[in-house]
C-alpha cells in the first residue's frame, strides 16, 4: 500500500472522530424541548419551576443511551486499534 493510500486513511479515521465529537457536542443545542403535549400541559399551569424540571429530566433519559452507546464505541475503537 502506497503512503499516500496510508496517510488517507488516516486522515479519514480522524475525520470521522472529529465529526463524532464534535455532533456529540453540538447534540444538546438541538434537543433541550420537550414533547409539545409535556410542554402545553405544563405551562398552562403556570408552573415554571415544574415544566424546567420535567424538561431536565427528559433531556437526562434521552442523553444516557448516547453517552452508553459512545463508551461502548471508544472501548471498542481502542481494542481494534491495538
Amino acid at each position: 500500500m502506497s503512503p499516500w493510500a496510508q496517510s488517507k486513511g488516516n486522515l479519514m479515521k480522524r475525520f470521522r472522530v472529529i465529526g463524532i465529537g464534535l455532533s456529540m457536542l453540538i447534540l444538546p443545542e438541538f434537543v433541550a424541548a420537550q414533547c409539545a403535549m409535556c410542554r402545553a400541559v405544563l405551562e398552562s399551569e403556570g408552573n415554571v419551576e415544574v415544566a424546567e424540571g420535567v424538561n431536565n429530566g427528559i433531556v437526562y433519559l434521552m442523553a444516557i443511551p448516547y453517552v452508553l452507546v459512545a463508551v461502548l464505541f471508544y472501548f471498542v475503537y481502542r481494542k481494534m486499534k491495538n
